[in-house]
């Protein structure tokens, strides 16, 4: 009853902390649905009217998407697939993902209604917005895994169940029973759901700015309150004192007093003295506490100080050290979109491959699907250049010393090149390696004989063809 108090009541005053009591009795890892609704209103107010919760949106979208994204594949085929897909005017991926992916970080969950065209098994998505879904329905036998969305009900009273894609059959994923309920009850369609910061067993997800809420709208309200105070230290009263007056001799003054403007002349007797007097509120107090209050913030979302613009005794050493932790974080949700867009990927080319009858082989590397995303960081190359020098150095020493095999040799370089963006198996990488110069080998030994003289490559050659065992011509007759 709190709740819906103070979800429908017309007085800030009995509106209650978000992060409160808006636990779901039935299940205290989700937000009740009214706590989920307003949740998601007060993340979209608060990320167009709040300056501080705009840049926490706003900085990780430009490190992960500021330059592009897209979609690979090995399979010459599949490429075009998914480069259909991606540039479709439909989907559009490189001018709605920025959108889309802030929308999942306000909102914690995306939904895309999957539309495939019969024939070809093209694939162009719908956007479902996360604040008409009702309830995701998981697995009575897994309820890590969602198997359905249902939708709240339109003007019309229609309420929408959509199917849950997985990548795969139903009925070699799930049990018989969680089968049937995907068959009978989810009969609107299939969707595509991604969520963020939930539990694994919790059924909705959760915005990035949920722990903030509270302390964003502190810190505006304390700014706008500062506003305020900064108006009146610039204002100021005329202080009149009337020496050796009586209550009516000053109330008759006040009435007949006008006070001196701009530029002009006050003339009085010893009697009558004329003070401004301005506000004293201790205003040095204020800026601490704004930077107390804007920290807990930005540390709560591991956001340093002075990419807020609060420098303080930060040097460009220290500064390079406190990105780190944030990086990190980025990179973690940079990993996440990967897996979400890899994902969709591969559904794109299993439906084409539903078209023609194949069934694919997820292990295989043309249904390998890998999202490249821009660096977060530019890397220093100098001085990973200068390290990929000395470890090749000190492995080759190793090795000649007999003290390293060229396996491990060649994992500790590859330690050091993953700095530079390039991954690789060491123990495939190696194999390759031997054959590559075995075969370069072979074709310097070959031109080489190619530019000796006539006489001297012909009985090279001779010597190549003999049998083993046998001697050559001239050592016979010898």
């Amino acid at each position: 009853m709190r709740e819906g108090a103070s979800a429908q009541g017309n007085d800030d005053a009995n509106w209650r902390r978000l992060g409160g009591d808006g636990l779901s009795k039935q299940n205290d890892r989700d937000l009740s649905p009214m706590a989920q609704d307003r949740m998601q209103k007060v993340a979209e107010y608060l990320w167009q009217s709040n300056l501080l919760a705009n840049r926490l949106v706003e900085l990780p979208l430009a490190y992960l998407l500021a330059e592009g994204v897209t979609l690979q594949c090995k399979d010459e085929e599949h490429q075009k697939l998914l480069n259909a897909f991606w540039s479709d005017p439909i989907n559009n991926w490189p001018l709605k993902l920025t959108p889309r992916v802030r929308a999942l970080g306000l909102l914690g969950e995306q939904c895309y209604i999957a539309n495939v065209r019969e024939g070809d098994g093209f694939v162009r998505l719908g956007y479902l917005d996360p604040r008409q879904i009702a309830t995701v329905v998981t697995d009575p036998d897994n309820p890590e895994q969602p198997i359905g969305v249902v939708t709240k009900r339109d003007n019309r009273g229609k309420q929408h169940k959509y199917r849950v894609i997985v990548l795969g059959e139903d009925a070699e994923l799930f049990s018989e029973n969680t089968t049937r309920i995907r068959a009978e009850e989810f009969t609107d369609g299939e969707c595509l759901l991604y969520q963020l910061n939930k539990f694994p067993n919790g059924s909705r997800g959760r915005s990035d700015l949920l722990g903030q809420i509270d302390w964003l709208d502190a810190y505006d309200e304390f700014l706008f309150n500062e506003l305020d105070r900064i108006g009146y230290l610039r204002s100021f009263v005329w202080d009149v004192t009337l020496t050796g007056a009586d209550p009516d001799a000053v109330k008759a003054y006040e009435k007949t007093f006008t006070p001196p403007g701009p530029n002009s002349t006050f003339v009085h007797n010893d009697s009558v003295k004329l003070e401004a007097k301005t506000p004293e509120l201790q205003a040095a107090d204020t800026s601490q506490s704004a930077r107390l209050l804007r920290n807990h913030v930005l540390g709560g979302s591991t956001t340093p100080e002075h990419w807020f613009g609060g420098g303080g005794d930060v040097n460009r050493a220290a500064a390079s050290e406190m990105g780190e932790p944030t990086f990190k974080v980025y990179t973690g949700r940079q990993n996440f979109l990967k897996l979400m867009l890899e994902e969709i990927g591969r559904f794109v080319l299993w439906r084409a491959a539903q078209t023609n009858g194949a069934k694919p082989d997820w292990s295989e590397d043309k249904w390998q699907v890998t999202a490249v995303f821009p660096e977060l960081v530019n890397r220093d190359v100098t001085s990973f250049a200068a390290a990929m020098a000395s470890a090749v150095t000190a492995v080759i020493q190793m090795i000649d010393a007999g003290l390293l095999t060229e396996e491990t040799a060649l994992k500790i370089v590859a330690d050091v090149a993953q700095r530079f963006g390039q991954d690789f198996d060491a123990k495939t990488e190696l194999e390759a390696a031997r054959k590559e110069h075995a075969a370069r080998k072979k074709a310097k030994a070959a031109e080489d004989s190619f530019n000796l003289p006539a006489d001297l490559r012909d009985e090279l050659q001779a010597g190549r063809d003999q049998p083993k065992g046998e001697p050559a011509a001239a050592d016979a007759q010898a």
